[in-house]
């Protein structure tokens, strides 16, 4: 419930739960300006029981968050991109089709570390590991984005380093799985971190190792698919490994994937949690694809051919069509990772 305190005067003249149940209605991109109104406007939008009252209530929107490629300066003849890589969090609107740009981490005003993981919990995009831009050392940094407040906090580091691991999350806890260490020594290694206690609890290790392996859950399960290991750079397993959620246990599943294919963000789930991989349903993304599902639908890019340029798409999820989507030029840049954000 929200609190008396909150409710009181939202608008003037109205009884308070009709101002409520307008405020409820609005749309996320609008909370930051809604909120310079007054006082009351700010402490309710930033406040944690009207997130979950909007999810409640079904007012909540879901939201791709997506790690992409920034659109930089050009060399003379514009044709090619100067300096290294910089990659940023985009947000896209699928219902509204309303694209934007999160605001940089502090830590990282140039862009993010490369190859970083990210995930969502409750309302919150959740950013971790990856490469320092600057040295490409690995890095064990965590940071949350709170879209209630539209503001970075840094959480607690990693346990380990670690690099390409398989992340997933399950009622507030995200659980990290697998990938290398500074060594490039495959992980079987498994931790969970608790985003609203900011704590981290080390968990059963998996069977395996698995590097560059692909997380995602299922249900109550937690799956980390194919990978390889250290002895075998490269050789991507047709093996996945679940954890119950429940209960901590893990088990096998063999021939879950294709061997020797890369699961890298391209992993989607059909009838009876049959493993399939994006870049082999439509020409139009063969290469460097990315899938997000998003509900109804999924977000999905890639390239026809290597340095091809990027297509963006919403499958439905019931019929299985591919619609196009009008991208603005400042977002048709590559995406190399994303997750789905209930805002």
């Amino acid at each position: 419930m929200v609190s008396n305190e909150l409710l009181s005067e939202l608008i003037p003249g109205i009884p308070e739960e009709i101002g409520l149940e307008c405020l409820i209605r609005f749309h996320y991109s609008t909370h930051r300006i809604a909120a310079r109104v007054c006082r009351r406007w700010q402490e309710l939008l930033q406040s944690r029981e009207f997130y979950y009252l909007r999810k409640q209530t079904g007012n909540t929107q879901k939201a791709a968050c997506l790690v992409q490629l920034l659109k930089s300066g050009s060399d003379p003849d514009r044709s090619k991109p100067v300096g290294p890589p910089r990659y940023g969090i985009t947000v896209f609107d699928p219902v509204n089709g309303i694209w934007d740009q999160v605001d940089p981490v502090p830590k990282y005003p140039d862009g993010l570390p490369l190859f970083c993981q990210v995930t969502s919990s409750e309302g919150k995009l959740v950013v971790m590991g990856g490469w320092d831009p600057t040295t490409y050392d690995p890095v064990r940094d965590v940071f949350i984005y709170e879209f209630r407040t539209q503001r970075w906090r840094q959480g607690k580091q990693m346990p380990e380093t670690r690099s390409f691991f398989a992340a997933g999350e399950f009622e507030g806890r995200v659980i990290v799985a697998g990938g290398h260490d500074e060594n490039k020594n495959a992980l079987s290694a498994v931790w969970a971190y608790d985003v609203s206690r900011d704590e981290w609890t080390e968990l059963a290790r998996m069977s395996q190792e698995r590097d560059e392996c692909q997380g995602m859950v299922i249900g109550s399960e937690f799956w980390v698919i194919s990978g390889y290991r250290t002895d075998n750079q490269g050789g991507f397993e047709g093996s996945a490994e679940l954890m119950d959620l429940k209960t901590g246990q893990w088990s096998r599943v063999e021939e879950a994937w294709k061997a020797s294919q890369c699961p890298r963000s391209c992993v989607g789930v059909g009838k009876e949690k049959k493993l399939f991989c994006w870049a082999d349903c439509d020409s139009a993304i063969r290469v460097g694809v990315c899938a997000v599902p998003l509900g109804e639908w999924t977000f999905v890019s890639g390239s026809a051919y290597q340095g091809g340029r990027q297509g963006f798409f919403l499958v439905d999820e019931q019929s299985g069509k591919f619609k196009s989507i009008d991208v603005p030029v400042e977002f048709s840049g590559f995406v190399q990772s994303g997750c789905c954000v209930d805002i």
